[in-house]
């Protein structure tokens, strides 16, 4: 399946035009925000979806997980409604197609992450998950480099792997597979995401394709949970992983894909179980070994490798 690059991604809607007293400014094309903005985005969405997660994990006793993605989908499809506001009318049928396809893999990598971290501990998780985006940066890129950076980054996520509390061969079977899966569904993400920031201006196809995700999940969140997702304190940390794992991480990823190679971008993904490991030991108490911030060396290296091929590019 064909990812779109940097260069076949248009800019990002036109503003109203500024005085002409006072025009606009716009980044240099060597200019520091030209070259490492889309990246800023991607890690601060990083952050904020990984202590998310973690916050998540604190409330599936009141939800269970699928409770909790129908929280974190609906409340974050509510929000996107409100503030884009997208209009319905004058696409065409592809661009409804590639929304339902974008909802679908939302719903499907949320759900399967969550089922995992009720089963798994979070790092391991994220490591496992990370992986179909590792995947899918040596099954699209054309360049070498890219290829070695794919390399070192899944090196570093094995090393993270086989350490520590987490280490793969005590996990939960089920739970790794489901975080696998979760793996999957992110490489097919990176894909729509893409696709939809070409087709909808600002994070309107985002708001769309949320709302079809939350309506996928909302059964499932009703059987497991019921009468508990409508109490207040729930619902209350239901909005704040909303917010923090859907609204702020997605609308900042669909913005970076549209300056961002989607290669370079799912290399990009590789910081995740590093982040995850960090909100692990802040908020969970999930200890750090000497082995695992080797690994998250590794992962860090790869990252920044992969971004300064990019701005070089």
């Amino acid at each position: 399946m064909p990812v779109p690059t940097s260069s076949a991604s248009p800019a990002a809607p036109p503003t109203a035009p500024a005085p002409a007293s006072t025009p606009a400014p716009s980044p240099a094309p060597g200019s520091l925000r030209a070259r490492f903005g889309p990246v800023a985005l991607v890690v601060t969405a990083g952050v904020s979806v990984q202590f998310g997660a973690a916050l998540a994990v604190m409330i599936m006793p009141r939800a269970g997980a699928a409770g909790v993605v129908t929280l974190r989908l609906a409340a974050a499809a509510l929000v996107l409604l409100l503030v884009c506001r997208p209009k319905v009318r004058g696409y065409s049928r592809s661009d409804w197609t590639t929304v339902w396809w974008f909802g679908v893999t939302m719903a499907g990598m949320n759900g399967l992450f969550y089922q995992a971290i009720d089963r798994i501990p979070l790092g391991p998780a994220v490591t496992l998950e990370v992986l179909g985006p590792l995947v899918l940066s040596v099954v699209v890129s054309r360049r070498l480099m890219n290829l070695l950076w794919a390399g070192l980054a899944l090196a570093g996520v094995v090393l993270l792997s086989t350490h520590g509390g987490g280490g793969f061969g005590g996990l939960d079977p089920l739970g790794a597979a489901y975080a696998l899966g979760a793996g999957g569904m992110w490489a097919a993400y990176i894909v729509f995401s893409a696709r939809t920031g070409r087709r909808f201006p600002q994070a309107d196809g985002l708001a769309l394709a949320m709302a079809v995700a939350a309506v996928l999940s909302l059964p499932l969140g009703v059987i497991e949970a019921g009468s508990a997702l409508l109490l207040p304190s729930t619902l209350a940390l239901g909005l704040g992983v909303a917010v923090l794992s859907s609204v702020l991480p997605y609308t900042l990823e669909l913005l970076a894909l549209r300056r961002l190679p989607a290669p370079t971008f799912a290399i990009l993904m590789s910081l995740e179980p590093a982040i995850a490991a960090t909100a692990g030991f802040l908020v969970l108490n999930q200890a750090l070994s000497a082995l695992d911030a080797a690994a998250i060396a590794l992962v860090i290296a790869a990252s920044m490798g992969a971004v300064r091929s990019q701005t070089r590019r």
